[in-house]
Formats: structure tokens, C-alpha cells, sequence
């Protein structure tokens, strides 16, 4: 069995290489694979040379590479990532060190029991360390998966996560189209009513970073978000 981790990397030059290293370094459980996919939105820094330089310095490790010509946006590099993946299941690790790879254990472990084909990871339940930052965030965070939850009839604690562990069948055969931050209520809307799907949520941890260490979500992609809410859960279901 193989884990697909996507990586969609934009001007992530000084947490790439470190983030590389940790995919690298992470143990998941016994017999299963793992597939690093970097996907480069066009990034305007170094973040290019820093992959080619960590390819040179392992060259034993898998890495695919896919770099898009001109940016499309988070959505569109996990696109990217997706139709790459030949793993069993897919999860998309951020370049920016907020998560830790470490946990893609606890995410697959419902899936590995027999429980599970898709595993939310949330940064709002159970006993894991998590940084203190934004508080309009996390109320922001919480307004939408609540709306979201009225709509797809779920009952998520953290819609938002970046950690989603999917069945590679599961998440190939959806249809997505949101090019930039929609794709979470995207594809949770997109999920919910994927015929007998069992979604379950575990507790994990999360070390965000503020808008210095260069954290790039805003109000607008919140806006973006209830949009897509709406979008996806009443005026196109296909």
C-alpha cells in the first residue's frame, strides 16, 4: 500500500527543504509507502532550487515534481497533485510547517481499521499542543464550518483543516473545480454526499505561523469560502 502526500509549495523557499526532510524522516504504520508529490504554483522565489537541491541530497528518495507556468492558486496545484498520485490514499501536507507529518498515523489509522474512507483532522478537538494566534480566525473557522455542517448535514469540528486523509477512488472520482482556498468547503460539500461515504474526524495538532513567517490566507478567501458553501451545497451539486 502507498500514501500519496501532495505538497503544493508557493514561495515556500524557507520552509520547503525542512518540511522535505520531515516527509522523509516520517514513519507511518508498517507496509506502506510513501509518495512525496511537490507541486510549484509558480512560485517567484527560490523554492524551485531548494527542491532540486534536496533531490541532489537524497537521491534515493521519490520526489515527483510538477510546476505550474503561471499561478493558479492552492486549489489548482492540489489538482495537480491529485491526477498525480498513484497512492492508495492522498493527504496534502502544506509546505509551511503548521502540521505535522508525524500524525498521518492517527489520520490513517480509522481507514487501516476498516472504519473510514475519508479522516479529518482537527485542530479543534482532543489534547494535541496548538499555537495560540488570531482569534477572529478561529471564530471565522468556526462560522464556516458550522454553515457548512447546515448544508452537507455533517457534524465537523474543523472544515477548514489542511490535513484530510481520502481513499486515492474516493477523492479521483470527484469532479473539483475551485482554483484557489475554496477547495475545503469544496470538496466537503463534494464529499458529503459521495454514495455510503464514512467520514470520521480525529484529534490533531497544529503549530500555525502569523502573516511575518508568511501565512497567506485572508478575509477574502473567507468570503470565497461562504461562497463556495453555497455554491456546492445548493447551486451545483454535480
Amino acid at each position: 500500500m502507498k500514501l500519496s502526500i501532495i505538497v503544493p509549495a508557493y514561495n515556500e523557499e524557507k520552509t520547503i527543504h525542512t518540511i522535505l526532510s520531515k516527509l522523509v524522516q516520517t514513519n507511518i504504520k508498517q507496509g506502506i509507502e510513501k509518495e512525496i508529490i511537490v507541486v510549484n504554483d509558480c512560485s517567484k522565489d527560490q523554492t524551485e532550487s531548494k527542491v532540486f537541491g534536496f533531490q541532489l541530497e537524497h537521491p534515493s528518495v521519490a520526489i515527483k515534481y510538477v510546476k505550474h507556468e503561471v499561478n493558479k492558486g492552492k486549489g489548482a496545484a492540489l489538482h495537480s497533485g491529485i491526477r498525480e498520485a498513484s497512492g492508495d490514499y492522498i493527504i496534502v501536507q502544506d509546505a509551511d510547517l503548521e502540521y505535522n507529518p508525524d500524525e498521518f498515523s492517527i489520520l490513517l489509522q480509522p481507514i487501516l481499521d476498516g472504519f473510514a474512507d475519508v479522516v479529518y483532522g482537527s485542530r479543534f478537538m482532543g489534547g494535541k499542543p496548538h499555537r495560540i494566534l488570531f482569534y477572529w480566525h478561529s471564530i471565522g473557522n468556526k462560522f464556516l464550518t458550522n454553515l457548512s455542517n447546515i448544508f452537507t448535514n455533517l457534524n465537523l469540528t474543523d472544515m477548514e483543516t489542511c490535513y484530510k486523509m481520502f481513499k486515492a477512488e474516493v477523492l479521483k472520482s470527484l469532479h473539483l473545480k475551485e482554483k484557489r482556498f475554496g477547495f475545503e468547503p469544496e470538496v466537503t460539500a463534494k464529499m458529503s454526499r459521495y454514495p455510503g461515504v464514512r467520514i470520521y474526524e480525529v484529534g490533531i495538532s497544529y503549530y500555525g505561523r502569523t502573516y511575518a513567517e508568511g501565512k497567506k490566507i485572508n478575509w477574502k478567501d473567507g468570503v470565497r469560502a461562504i461562497y463556495c458553501i453555497l455554491k456546492y451545497n445548493i447551486f451545483d451539486r454535480n
